[in-house]
């Protein structure tokens, strides 16, 4: 604000604010107000209609302009009634404000507690996510002839899901489906459904002498390859594990027909 604006504010000429300047310097730092340049005046005058009018019109010195700061404090050094008000609503407002953001400080304390609660919970999300994506196998897919190690891993995938129990249905297992069936968790039963030949018979048995036992059922009444893990999930395949990936085959998760497909080989295991 121009000093003759706040000459008016307070009442008082401009004369005296300059006076009360001058007097408390010490209270006025560079940044509270300053004079403004020929250019800056100038510019002024031409852009208000009240300079043309005579306000101001006929100064002798550039005037001075003071910043908030400044005009807080230009009331607490002048003397006039209106300048006395000022100064005691100034310091009112303050002590008013003060207590305000005290009151809101615990609310602060609050909302800061919430933001790091959130905070912790999108990393525990997040952790939780990523756990989850580890055990995401696609419920079906292909797999072209050549993907030997893609198909290997998926199989390997599927294995290391199991929680308590796998059981395969394979006519054609071998030395390479059992050690594939190998990387299952520890505590984790399997039985395999298969056609039980004398070469098999010897593998298993050094397999079993190695690793977790691997209980063997005959079976002759299946030409598709299943996957159950944990009773739970059924994958249809369409090639022998021993063979994923050495000719083009597909796979598929089909979870719903999982009781009718333990009926009717409980029915074949009693018969």
């Amino acid at each position: 604000m121009l000093d003759s604006d706040l000459a008016e504010m307070y009442q008082v000429e401009i004369r005296v604010i300059n006076q009360a300047v001058k007097r408390n310097m010490e209270r006025f730092p560079i940044n509270f107000y300053f004079q403004l340049v020929s250019a800056e005046w100038d510019s002024l005058r031409s852009q208000f209609v009240t300079f043309e009018q005579g306000k101001g019109k006929h100064r002798k010195y550039l005037p001075y302009a003071f910043t908030e700061q400044g005009v807080a404090m230009l009331s607490a050094v002048l003397r006039s009634d209106v300048a006395v008000q000022v100064s005691v609503q100034i310091i009112q407002a303050f002590v008013i404000m003060r207590k305000t953001i005290g009151q809101l400080q615990g609310v602060i304390h609050r909302l800061e507690g919430i933001e790091m609660k959130q905070l912790h919970t999108d990393n525990k999300l997040e952790l939780l996510f990523k756990a989850l994506e580890k055990d995401i196998v696609p419920k079906q897919g292909i797999f072209f002839e050549g993907q030997l190690f893609d198909a290997l891993v998926f199989a390997c995938d599927l294995i290391k899901l199991a929680k308590s129990s796998i059981e395969l249905v394979d006519n054609y297992v071998d030395e390479t489906t059992l050690l594939l069936l190998s990387k299952r968790t520890k505590g984790v039963s399997c039985k395999v459904h298969t056609r039980i030949r004398e070469a098999l018979k010897n593998d298993l048995e050094k397999h079993n002498k190695q690793y977790p036992a691997i209980e063997l059922i005959e079976n002759r009444g299946s030409h598709d390859r299943f996957l159950i893990i944990d009773d739970v999930k059924l994958y249809h395949f369409g090639a022998s594990l021993k063979d994923l990936g050495a000719k083009c085959f597909a796979f598929s998760r089909m979870d719903d027909l999982l009781a009718d497909f333990n009926t009717y080989f409980l029915k074949k295991e009693n018969n």
